[in-house]
């Protein structure tokens, strides 16, 4: 009796604290881009950044880039430019929850995170008439394209690039990792947590790290459900790579210590459409940002104007080849 007793209260206690999720607004209206914002359909209002190619150079395509977690639309500052001295306009919003978007810190869920992105690509599309659009997701980001473009009625796009995509689902994690993701969340919904103590590097790019560590905007300490619901977006990432249809190039670094390897690797072998894969033997997780950033720059670009064109870094890898030279040492385990 005390047995049972004791369960019921803890189920009480993990009912009270069920994990906390942004509603989609009550407004209704006509989603709209102007100079620094997007507004959705829900009058929600995304910050935004446009890196245009200027005028004495073509226009030959346009990118809608992604950030990642507790990240936002910065995590482009620098690509942004280069791209668009090349022709390519790029477009970055900070995504909901992130940046300085209202309810910051607080996971705005899949569903709205998708959604927000199927808004954009014909709202872009419109002030480009006969671009070529592309997607482009960093870490989490790659995670909202997958879970986008493998829905019902995807937005048209010319093609995908996958950076370090946040495709770590339950289904490639061990028992333990399971197990604390369920009870954390619903024990603690609100603790936050640093990653403190599990000296995790995400790049060789110290300097750009520390600038990080210094921006405000920067989430630095992430809600337990938070958390929970990125774990949910992997998930329908990892799930939607077989419904793809659009050509995709996907990168990763061979040092890459956030995203594990052997998630990634499941993703290719069932990715659908036609797709590439590029390894970098000296990538880390912040791939468009590490010490050796413009070689995945110039891997992007000659692959976005010609899809069947040698990669300049000779990084690209054959599926069932991928992490071939060290298949023993997957760090997910």
């Amino acid at each position: 009796m005390k047995l049972r007793l004791f369960a019921l209260a803890f189920l009480l206690v993990i009912a009270a604290c069920a994990p906390t999720v942004q509603m989609r607004g009550t407004e209704v209206t006509t989603p709209i881009l102007s100079e620094g914002v997007a507004v959705m359909d829900d009058g929600y209002r995304l910050p935004l950044r446009i890196w245009r190619a200027p005028p004495e150079i073509e226009e030959r395509a346009v990118v809608i880039a992604l950030h990642g977690m507790n990240d936002y639309s910065n995590a482009f500052a620098e690509p942004g430019p280069w791209f668009a001295h090349r022709g390519v306009t790029v477009y970055a919003y900070d995504q909901r929850g992130f940046g300085q978007t209202t309810q910051r810190g607080i996971w705005p869920g899949a569903d709205l995170l998708t959604s927000d992105l199927r808004t954009m690509v014909p709202l872009v599309a419109a002030v480009h008439p006969g671009k070529p659009i592309f997607l482009l997701g960093e870490s989490m980001g790659g995670a909202v394209v997958l879970a986008t473009m493998g829905a019902e009625r995807p937005p048209t796009v010319a093609g995908i690039v996958l950076s370090a995509p946040a495709v770590w689902g339950r289904a490639t994690m061990n028992p333990l990792y399971r197990i604390a993701l369920w009870l954390v969340p619903r024990i603690a919904p609100g603790e936050r947590l640093t990653g403190q103590g599990l000296k995790i590097q995400a790049s060789d790019n110290i300097p750009m790290l520390v600038a990080l560590g210094r921006d405000p905007l920067v989430i630095k300490g992430t809600r337990a459900d938070s958390v929970l619901g990125l774990a949910d977006l992997m998930d329908d990432g990892l799930a939607s790579a077989p419904r793809l249809s659009v050509p995709s190039l996907v990168l990763y670094g061979e040092k890459d210590e956030v995203v594990p390897k052997a998630p990634v690797e499941r993703m290719v072998e069932t990715l659908g459409g036609p797709h590439r894969v590029a390894v970098y033997p000296n990538g880390w997780h912040l791939l468009l940002r590490d010490l050796d950033r413009e070689v995945v720059w110039r891997d992007i670009l000659v692959w976005m104007m010609d899809r069947h064109a040698p990669l300049p870094s000779e990084s690209e890898k054959q599926p069932g080849s991928l992490f071939a030279s060290n298949k023993n040492k997957s760090n997910f385990n």
